[in-house]
């Protein structure tokens, strides 16, 4: 699974990912009783939490049925079915979330759309403090395909993770497409008995990185308890007061 320069690392660091949990969520299109390339590249990630203590949830989308929508349950808005209100509390309880796509087409698949709008249903939300809910949260991408546009999909799924209140930590992103056109995925059996991708060392070093990053900055926030709360409170600014300074008068209780 790991290279040897990776579990190297792995056995240097000690346990950075301890006390923390993550949640790696493929939206592959492929039906869940088949294998998914890219959950083979999350696998890595996985196996990299493991090392450091990071307890990991593992979601298959298209295990599920999410409705269209931009709201917690669309039951409450016409379609018979969403099964977002059952899996929810896995992706809002976990310090991280890696999403993992693949390219269809120059983009993510329409399965991390569709996650990227239930993360979006939340963001009106706030957490104890006052924040956004998913401030205090980290963001990565994994990215598989045989198309060109590792960095434009994790542009996009990386923006509108940070834009819905996750923080996004250095190298957050990593793939593997291969060569452009039809050929071998991500761990794929070649001829000479090896597999597509595993001797790649770039995306070994990218997986690496991005996997330490996430710890490490969750590792910062769980310490910390959070983002400071000062400036970022959506109460604060909906009444009209600032950080450090009284109310205006005319908002003075009488």
């Amino acid at each position: 699974m790991l290279s040897a320069t990776q579990e190297q690392i792995c056995s240097q660091a000690g346990e950075i990912g301890a006390g923390l949990s993550a949640v790696l969520v493929n939206a592959s299109l492929t039906h869940p009783s088949q294998s998914s390339h890219t959950d083979t590249l999350l696998d890595v990630v996985a196996e990299i939490f493991r090392t450091q203590g990071t307890a990991v949830d593992r979601v298959r989308l298209s295990q599920y049925r999410l409705a269209p929508g931009v709201y917690p349950d669309m039951t409450d808005h016409g379609w018979e079915a969403d099964d977002w209100p059952k899996m929810s509390d896995r992706i809002l309880g976990a310090d991280i979330c890696v999403l993992g796509t693949p390219i269809w087409l120059g983009e993510k698949s329409s399965l991390a759309q569709a996650f990227i709008e239930k993360l979006y249903a939340h963001s009106g939300q706030t957490n104890d403090k006052g924040q956004y809910l998913f401030y205090g949260k980290v963001g990565g991408c994994i990215v598989t395909g045989n198309e060109d546009g590792i960095k434009h999909v994790g542009m996009g799924v990386l923006y509108s993770m940070q834009h819905v209140g996750y923080s996004i930590p250095p190298q957050a992103d990593a793939g593997w497409v291969g060569e452009a056109g039809p050929g071998a995925s991500y761990g794929d059996a070649r001829d000479d008995g090896t597999r597509a991708g595993f001797d790649n060392a770039f995306t070994q070093r990218n997986t690496t990185f991005m996997a330490f990053n996430l710890m490490h900055l969750a590792r910062l926030y769980k310490e910390n308890g959070g983002l400071p709360a000062c400036g970022n409170i959506r109460a604060q600014w909906d009444d009209g007061s600032k950080p450090g300074w009284p109310n205006p008068e005319h908002r003075l209780d009488t």
